[in-house]
């Protein structure tokens, strides 16, 4: 009897493990995705800040505006990521901090801009530069934290287990079964039976059901998951490039490190199998085009050039990459979660005939024990 109340109370708690860690793993997913557009964003806010600082003077208000607007989705969603995941509450603490320091000195270079004040590029140099010395280390942290986090989740199911537990089980019932026919002198014991029978049916349930579901795990990884990943890394670094072109020409000839910077970046969007390579390939065709203008000394045609051409060819790579990023991440988020009632139900399911298997355990001892009284 005490074997099968084991059996349904072990069984239905691992696959109870299986229900939570499809949720986490979705959880964590959804973390990963927040945090790599945190990363994204920022630089997005860089690259806007420094191409309006190529033009000088007033700033044009939509750039402006778009500036304002993904500083403050950046600090929106750095609260709402400290919210939803309390192990990263710490590192997203140092993180606003950083943010907050940034902003203020594109504040501060903004001013001297408007007033032509050659102190303006250097608020923003400094700003970009302490922007990827102190607060993308911590997302870099916080994106492989979370993806590391989602992964192990994502391997939560445990078909080996649920397997040779339901064999111990099995193996213990076909045990007592001979010690009751030794004892009572009949060969088969109903109530172990039907004990059995229960246990190999809901093993071979919940084996297939594990199986299933780990192997559709694996592919989610390996598919939608891996895809949402690769098209924020691609997104981010070319954000990254972007703002990159333009430090090149705030510094006037003195750039070659922005330009260094740049190809480094370009190189990670290119490794990432980026679906938007069509994309990518029409702005870095721009950005050619500029490097070779000032390289020529054309400084101010390849400045026109970097504030007019180059933002619109960059923004059909940047849409692209951030509607694969939401399209592949919702697949992946929706498919953890809706294949999770299943393993919550076998489990409840699982936990009752465990009961009964024990019960009928119990009868057949019974029975038994009346013949022979």
């Amino acid at each position: 009897m005490s074997v099968a109340i084991v059996f349904g109370i072990v069984s239905a708690l691992v696959q109870f493990l299986s229900w939570q860690a499809d949720g986490r793993a979705a959880d964590d997913t959804e973390q990963l995705l927040r945090v790599q557009e945190i990363k994204t964003s920022l630089l997005r806010a860089d690259a806007l800040a420094t191409n309006a600082f190529l033009k000088g003077g007033l700033e044009d208000p939509d750039r402006r505006q778009e500036y304002d607007e993904a500083i403050d989705g950046v600090l929106t969603a750095i609260a709402d990521a400290a919210e939803a995941q309390p192990a990263d509450r710490e590192a997203l603490a140092a993180l606003n901090i950083e943010v907050t320091g940034y902003a203020t000195g594109v504040a501060q270079g903004r001013d001297n801009n408007r007033q032509n004040f050659p102190i303006g590029a250097e608020y923003l140099n400094t700003s970009s530069t302490e922007l990827r010395a102190s607060a993308l280390p911590i997302l870099d942290e916080l994106v492989k934290a979370n993806q590391q986090r989602a992964e192990d989740a994502m391997a939560g199911q445990h078909p080996i287990w649920l397997f040779l537990l339901g064999v111990v089980i099995l193996v213990a019932l076909v045990w007592l079964n001979r010690e009751l026919a030794r004892h009572f002198r009949r060969r088969i014991n109903k109530g172990i039976a039907i004990a059995a029978v229960i246990v190999l049916a809901l093993t071979l349930v919940t084996v297939i059901g594990a199986w299933i579901r780990d192997n559709s795990n694996d592919s989610l990884r390996d598919g939608e998951f891996a895809t949402a990943v690769n098209e924020a890394d691609a997104r981010t670094a070319g954000n990254d490039a972007k703002a990159n072109e333009s430090l090149r020409l705030i510094k006037r000839g003195s750039g070659t490190t922005y330009e260094d910077n740049w190809k480094a970046s370009a190189q990670a969007v290119t490794e990432s199998g980026t679906g938007a390579s069509s994309e990518w390939s029409a702005y870095t065709k721009v950005h050619d085009e500029i490097v070779a203008l000032d390289d020529e000394g054309n400084w101010a045609e390849a400045r026109q050039k970097a504030i007019e051409e180059s933002s619109q060819a960059f923004q059909p790579f940047d849409d692209a990459t951030r509607a694969a990023v939401e399209r592949n991440g919702d697949i992946a988020t929706h498919d953890l979660r809706s294949g999770r009632w299943f393993a919550l139900a076998l489990s409840g399911l699982t936990l009752l005939l465990g009961v009964a298997a024990a019960v009928a355990v119990a009868r057949g001892i019974g029975e038994r024990r009346r013949e022979f009284s």
